[in-house]
C-alpha cells in the first residue's frame, strides 16, 4: 500500500475528529454562546447539511480540476471552516462556519476514493479504500475523545484550532506524496451527472441511505442507553464509544480485503450482521459486559457495509465515479438524520432506551432488500473487469491500477 494512503487517512482522521466532537462539546459551546444546549445541537446539523450540499455541488464545480489539486483545494476549505468556527464571534457565525466546514467533507472521501483505487493494482482497489476509512475509525479511538477532553479543560474552541491543524498536516502530507492524476478530455459535470442516472447508483445510495440509518438509530441514542439501561457513569461513555471505534477499525480492515474478493456477498453480510447485532444489544444493554462485547461488534459490522457500498458506487458509476463516490457521503449523513429522528420518535412513544436498537434492526433489513434488489437487476452483468476511466489514465499508468478497477465477485 502507498504512502499517499497514509496522507489521505490524515485528511479523514480530521473528518471524523471535527465532525464527531461537536457532540461531545455541546455543553461548552452552548455555555459560551448563551443559547441552550438543544439550540447548540443545531451546530451539528448545520455540519450534516453542508456534507449533504458541498458532496455533489463541489464533485461537480471541480469535475476538470486534476484529482490532487482537487484534493489540497478541499483540506484548504476545510482548514478555512474549521479556522472560522474556532473564532466566530457569535452563534449565527458559529452556525455559518460549520455549514461551511462540512461542505468539503464528502468530496474530500469521493475524490479520496477514486484516488486510493487507481494507486493500487486493480485487484486491491477495495483495500487501498478501505486504508482512507482507517483515519475516520482511529478518530472515533483518539481524534473526537482528545478534542473533546482539549475542548472541556481549554475551552471549545481549541478543539476546531486542533482540526484546523491536522487539516494542515493533511495538506502538507497530500502534497508531498499524492502524485498527480490528471483528468481527461472527456472529464466534466456532463459525464458525472450522467454517470449518477445509473439505476444500480441510485439503488446503492438508497441502500446507505436506508441500511445505514439503522446504524444511526442506534449510534445517536449509544450514550443514554448506557447511563440509563447499562448502568455506565457520563465519565466512562467516552472509554465505550472508543471501544467502539476499535470495533470499527476492525471492521474496516477486514473489509477491505473481503470486498477485493466477493463485493455483494459482503455487503449482504455486513448487513444482516448488523441487524443481528442490533436485536442482540436490545436485550443485552441491560448488562456490562455482554453490553460491552455487543457494542464492540457492532462498530465492527457497520464499518463492514461502508468499504463495499463505497466500490458498488464507484463501479457502477466507472466512466465518472467521483460524484457518486462523494454523494455516498451525502446519503451517510441523510442516513445520520433519518435513523436519529426515527429512534427519537420510539423514545418519545414511550418504548423505553432501547427501542432504536428494534427500529435500527428493522432499517438494516429494508437496506438488506434494496441490496439484494440491486444484486437481483445485476445478476446477469458479471464482467471480468471494470474501467473506471474518467479519461484521466495514462497508458503507462494501467500497472498501477490507474486506469482500471477490477470488479469483485458481484454475485
Amino acid at each position: 500500500m502507498p504512502l499517499a494512503l497514509l496522507a489521505l487517512a490524515v485528511v479523514t482522521f480530521g473528518i471524523g475528529t471535527t465532525e464527531f466532537a461537536t457532540m461531545g462539546l455541546l455543553p461548552q459551546i452552548a455555555d459560551g454562546m448563551g443559547v441552550s444546549v438543544p439550540h447548540a445541537g443545531n451546530l451539528v446539523s448545520a455540519y450534516a447539511l453542508g456534507v449533504v450540499v458541498g458532496a455533489p455541488v463541489l464533485t461537480g464545480i471541480g469535475a476538470r480540476v486534476p484529482h490532487k489539486r482537487l484534493l489540497l483545494l478541499l483540506t484548504g476549505l476545510f482548514v478555512v471552516g474549521n479556522t472560522a468556527s474556532a473564532l466566530a464571534p457569535d452563534f449565527g457565525l458559529l452556525f455559518a462556519a460549520r455549514f461551511l466546514a462540512g461542505l468539503p467533507h464528502g468530496a474530500l472521501f469521493g475524490v479520496g476514493a477514486v484516488v486510493a483505487s487507481r494507486l493500487v493494482a486493480p485487484d486491491r482497489a477495495a483495500r487501498a479504500v478501505s486504508r482512507i476509512f482507517l483515519g475516520l475509525t482511529i478518530a472515533n479511538i483518539v481524534g473526537v475523545p482528545a478534542g473533546t477532553a482539549l475542548g472541556q479543560h481549554l475551552g471549545w474552541r481549541y478543539a476546531y484550532c486542533a482540526v484546523a491543524v491536522i487539516g494542515l498536516v493533511a495538506l502538507a502530507a497530500l502534497a508531498l506524496l499524492v502524485p498527480h492524476q490528471p483528468r481527461g478530455p472527456q472529464a466534466g459535470i456532463r459525464q458525472e451527472l450522467r454517470a449518477m442516472g445509473n439505476l444500480q447508483v441510485f439503488i446503492g445510495l438508497g441502500t446507505a441511505v436506508v441500511g445505514f440509518g439503522g446504524f444511526f438509530a442506534f449510534y445517536s441514542y449509544l450514550v443514554p442507553m448506557l447511563t440509563h439501561l447499562t448502568g455506565i457513569s457520563d465519565s466512562s461513555t467516552t472509554v465505550v464509544l472508543a471501544l467502539y471505534g476499535v470495533g470499527m477499525t476492525i471492521g474496516t480492515l477486514v473489509a477491505g480485503p473481503l470486498t477485493d474478493r466477493a463485493l455483494r456477498p459482503t455487503l449482504y453480510g455486513g448487513i444482516v450482521l448488523l441487524a443481528a447485532s442490533l436485536v442482540t444489544f436490545y436485550f443485552t444493554v441491560h448488562s456490562t459486559v455482554p453490553a460491552l462485547i455487543t457494542v464492540l461488534f457492532i462498530g465492527a459490522t457497520g464499518a463492514l457495509i461502508t468499504t463495499p457500498v463505497q466500490m458498488l458506487l464507484m463501479i457502477n458509476a466507472k466512466d465518472a465515479p467521483t460524484m457518486a463516490a462523494a454523494s455516498n457521503h451525502s446519503a451517510f449523513n441523510m442516513a445520520n438524520a433519518s435513523g436519529a429522528w426515527l429512534g427519537g420518535l420510539v423514545i418519545s412513544a414511550g418504548w423505553g432506551w432501547a427501542a432504536p436498537n428494534l427500529v435500527g434492526a428493522a432499517l438494516a433489513v429494508a437496506g438488506l432488500g434494496l441490496a439484494a434488489t440491486g444484486g437481483y437487476l445485476d445478476r446477469g452483468n458479471r464482467p471480468s473487469k471494470v474501467v473506471i476511466s474518467q479519461g484521466a489514465a495514462e497508458p503507462q499508468q494501467a500497472s498501477a491500477g490507474a486506469e482500471g478497477l477490477t470488479e469483485p465477485n458481484r454475485g
